[in-house]
C-alpha cells in the first residue's frame, strides 16, 4: 500500500518551507550568527505519543533530494525516528515529556564538529546512512539516568557512560560518497531483520541493526550540532551561516506491506 505523506511544518529562526513546480518542497534556512537556532522541518508525528507513531516494518521511503551546497553547517536528513529528546508537548501525551532510547534509519547529515557515534569504528560525522536499534525500555524507566547528567562534567565519568550507552544503543553507519547538490533518488527499506539503503536505484548500504516499535518521518535542515567525542569531551550549539541554505525534496512516496 502507499500513502500519501500529510506533514506537519516546523520552523525557528526565520526559517521557512516554500512549494515548488511539481509538488517540490524547499526547506529554506537564512544566514546568521552563532547561538540563534534556525530550522525547517516536515514530520508526520508530531502531535502524536511516541507508541502512535505512524509506521512500522515493513515499510520504505523514496525521495528525490538536493542541496544547496555539499557541505552546510549544522545537520540535515530525512528518514525515520523515535523523537528520542524532544521532551515534547503536553498534547503529544506523557511519553514526549521523558526521554527515550533513539530508534532511527535515515540519510543523516552532520557538519563539523558534530560527532554522533558511541562506535569508536563506525563514521560520526559528514553524510551518513544510519541506524539506531535501542533496548525498548518505557520512558519512565529513563527518568532517573537525567541524575547523572552532571557526571558528564568530568570527563573520566562521561567517557564511561559513553561506553555504557553503547551497551544499550546499537548503531551502524557507512558515509555516502555521493554530490548532495545534484538531484539523486534516495531510497530506504526498513524490515524487521535489516535496512536497506539505496541512491539512484543501486543498494548501497545494508545493516542488520534496524530501529524497533513505531517511528515517525521527519525532513529537515538546521544549524544545530553535537558531539560526545570519545575522549569523553561534550560540544553543543548552534552554529552561524554566511548565506541561506536549503534542502529540496519531492517525489516523495511511502510504502507499507
Amino acid at each position: 500500500m502507499t500513502d500519501a505523506p500529510l506533514f506537519e511544518e516546523h520552523t525557528a529562526g526565520g526559517g521557512e518551507i516554500c512549494r515548488q513546480e511539481g509538488e517540490a518542497q524547499r526547506l529554506v534556512i537564512p544566514a546568521g550568527e552563532v547561538g540563534t537556532y534556525r530550522l525547517a522541518q516536515l514530520d508526520d508525528y508530531s502531535p502524536l505519543a511516541r507508541r502512535n507513531f505512524p509506521h512500522s516494518p515493513p515499510f520504505s521511503l523514496q525521495l528525490e533530494a538536493r542541496l544547496s551546497a555539499a557541505s552546510i553547517p549544522g545537520t540535515w536528513g530525512f528518514g525515520l525516528w523515535n523523537d528520542p529528546f524532544s521532551m515534547g508537548s503536553f498534547q503529544a501525551g506523557a511519553d514526549r515529556l521523558l526521554p527515550a532510547l533513539p530508534q532511527a534509519a535515515w540519510f543523516f547529515y552532520a557538519s563539523q564538529p558534530n560527532y554522533l557515534s558511541l562506535r569508536d569504528d563506525r563514521p560520526a560525522a559528514g553524510f551518513l546512512m544510519a541506524t539506531f536499534r535501542s533496548l525498548q525500555l518505557p520512558s519512565i524507566l529513563l527518568a532517573p539516568a537525567v541524575l547523572t547528567v552532571p557526571l558528564l562534567a568530568w570527563r573520566w565519568a562521561a567517557r564511561r557512560l559513553r561506553r555504557l550507552g553503547g551497551v544499550f544503543v546499537g548503531q551502524d553507519a557507512c558515509l555516502l560518497e555521493r554530490d548532495p547538490t545534484i538531484w539523486h533518488a534516495y531510497s530506504l527499506d526498513w524490515q524487521t531483520d535489516g535496512v536497506a539503503f539505496s541512491v539512484d536505484g543501486e543498494l548501497v548500504f545494508q545493516t542488520r541493526i534496524a530501529p524497533q516499535g513505531r517511528l515517525g518521518l521527519v525532513i529537515w535542515i538546521d544549524n544545530q550540532y553535537a558531539a560526545f567525542r570519545p575522549e569523553g569531551k561534550i560540544q553543543y550549539g548552534r552554529l552561524a551561516y554566511d548565506q541561506p541554505a536549503w534542502l529540496v525534496v519531492r517525489g516523495i512516496t511511502l510504502s507499507t506491506g
